[in-house]
């Protein structure tokens, strides 16, 4: 408390690396229990591969497209419920509590689908590892937050997205790795197993949250371990913070009392909690609306739909996106104490609007260019080759590539040149072998286009401007924005905000692309995010470096931003912050 932020010309990173190497305690406390983002990251990523050999070996699977959105989306369903009991598994049972409860859950869950012998039982171990990846994102970084010096908080906190991003791009190579071995997928799902026992076993050698500790009048051991993480000299303005934190606390309970339901009213009742949800909700499901879900679900297909047919080529170039997706969190390591939470989710924002609509723009172009149909092409290979929909149409000179594909045909492409007119086939797999045959590409998800590859480029922007901004962000603001005693209620919310609209983007995607198109699809998605940077915007305060009791402060006078602040006001909030520490203004 006494330090102070480091100086300007350094970044957090710096200030991370130099603490945690004069004691690694605090980085020990950070990467155990940063696992659970890696459970996080690894469970998104791994179910696009192993879903395709779970066709394979289930025929109902195969058949039934619910079915298969079913084992996607329940994992999300479980994640929701997870959240939810999480927020009071932290506030009665404690952080390390919640987190080995989270690892055994979700071990069960991996092994449970590893041995499956039906699609319901894998469903049911999808369930188990979505209660918990809910428990675990919402835990993890709060963990991280209460144990980490307010100096270099977000750098430690970003540790957790940064092994979110990890697990998914490991999920990538597991899926690569295992696709000749006997199992597919049930080694793919099973492995996951492994880093929860890891993460149960080193966080039942390290102790619970200080700050939670203290809450529930164990100061002693509270002491014992704030004696490890921050120097002798601030070891006892460290207790007084807390102590004054939890006495302010009890003294505002009054007859809230501690059950679930009155922890609820008390929280929309308290106008700190209530500011400090409006901002950590908005973040959360702001980082979702921008479509984030639907790169990293379906990132193979919208590289198909730019006009990549290859299975092998779009899988490739996924996996690129989710390596820049982990490089941008190593940015946002770096930057996000230096810079600030709030400016780094404005410009993030910013940047994905900008990226979404250029993205939009390209996929109208590439609709509007595709490759004409011709009816001497689309007879070549027999006159009931040919698409159904094609020779009933009223006018089949108007019809190009994106045509033939909304009426759910094939399009294979001329042997001369992929852009020269091609045919519009009845969609099967006789007819994509013979198309195949003929050296031609066959096209399902997206046709030939010139410009596909600034769509490829434009992902690849999107994900390396949204990882360091939006990416880990929302996670750090939701770890230290509220009081101590509505911590674990109120991310338990945020994160339930979270993956509702988690589940709500991933499930219509694919609606949306067959009713909207793609350049449609991701000019709606640039509208939610604009949505979203002007909520921010109003209702998000800058919280880099301020210990939590002073995040409470600023809640309580009531955040506006600069713009709209009276100079009376600005005057105070200055002087107040000078008194309380001295460094530069926090707002943007």
């Amino acid at each position: 408390m006494e330090g102070g932020h480091p100086a300007a010309s350094k970044t957090e990173f710096t200030e991370c690396w130099r603490t945690t190497w004069k004691t690694p305690y605090i980085m020990r406390l950070a990467l155990s229990a940063g696992i659970g983002g890696l459970l996080f990251g690894y469970d998104t990523g791994v179910i696009s591969g192993a879903l395709l050999y779970i066709r394979e070996d289930f025929d109902d699977v195969n058949k039934k497209t619910w079915l298969q959105e079913t084992i996607v989306s329940m994992a999300v369903a479980g994640a929701i419920f997870g959240a939810a009991i999480g927020g009071w598994m932290n506030d009665a049972l404690g952080r390390r509590k919640s987190i080995l409860c989270a690892d055994f859950v979700f071990f069960v869950g991996a092994i449970v689908m590893a041995f499956a012998p039906a699609p319901w039982v894998i469903i049911i171990g999808r369930i188990l590892v979505g209660l918990g990846v809910g428990m675990a994102s919402m835990t993890s970084p709060l963990y991280i937050s209460e144990a980490s010096p307010a100096r270099i908080r977000g750098a430690l906190v970003s540790t957790n997205g940064f092994l979110i991003t990890g697990g998914q791009f490991l999920s990538y190579l597991i899926n690569l790795a295992f696709t000749k071995a006997p199992g597919t997928w049930r080694w793919m799902l099973g492995v996951a197993g492994v880093p929860a026992v890891v993460q149960f076993v080193l966080m039942y050698t390290l102790p619970e949250s200080p700050r939670w500790l203290y809450r529930k009048n164990k100061i002693g051991e509270a002491r014992a371990i704030l004696e490890k993480i921050y120097p002798e000299n601030e070891v006892e303005d460290e207790m007084r913070a807390l102590h004054e934190s939890v006495e302010m606390e009890k003294a505002e309970e009054g007859d809230v009392g501690d059950g679930i339901i009155a922890k609820l009213k008390g929280a929309f009742s308290n106008p700190v909690v209530r500011r400090g949800l409006y901002a950590g909700i908005t973040v959360q499901v702001a980082q979702q609306f921008v479509g984030i879900n639907t790169v990293m679900y379906y990132s193979p297909t919208i590289i198909q739909f730019a006009g990549f047919a290859s299975n092998q080529t779009a899988l490739a170039l996924s996996l690129i996106t989710s390596g820049l997706n982990v490089v941008g969190t190593v940015i946002s390591m770096c930057f996000v104490d230096r810079y600030g939470r709030r400016r780094l989710m404005i410009i993030s924002m910013v940047g994905i609007i900008t990226c979404l609509v250029v993205l939009s723009v390209v996929f109208f172009e590439a609709a509007a260019h595709a490759p004409r149909i011709s009816n001497l092409e689309s007879t070549h290979f027999g006159s009931n080759s040919t698409c159904p929909a094609y020779v009933s149409a009223h006018n089949p000179t108007s019809w190009n590539c994106m045509t033939c594909l909304k009426a759910e045909c094939g399009f294979c492409a001329n042997s001369a040149s992929a852009y020269a007119p091609g045919a519009c086939v009845a969609s099967n797999d006789v007819l994509k072998k013979s198309c195949g045959g003929e050296n031609r590409v066959w096209y399902t998800k997206g046709c030939p286009s010139k410009v596909g590859f600034f769509a490829v480029i434009l992902l690849g922007l999107y994900i390396i401007i949204y990882a360091p901004g939006m990416g880990t962000v929302p996670w750090i603001v939701n770890s230290e924005i509220y009081p101590l005693r509505y911590r674990g209620t109120c991310g338990g919310i945020a994160a339930v905000s979270n993956w509702s609209a988690n589940l709500i983007v991933s499930e219509t995607f694919l609606t949306l692309t067959h009713a909207l198109g793609s350049a449609g699809t991701f000019l709606l998605f640039a509208g939610f995010s604009l949505i979203g940077l002007v909520f921010i915007f109003f209702l998000v305060p800058e919280t880099k470096g301020l210990q939590f009791e002073e995040i409470e402060k600023l809640l309580k006078k009531g955040y506006r931003p600069k713009l709209f602040a009276s100079k009376n006001k600005k005057t105070e909030e200055t002087k107040q912050t000078e008194e309380t520490k001295q460094t530069k203004s926090v707002e943007l």
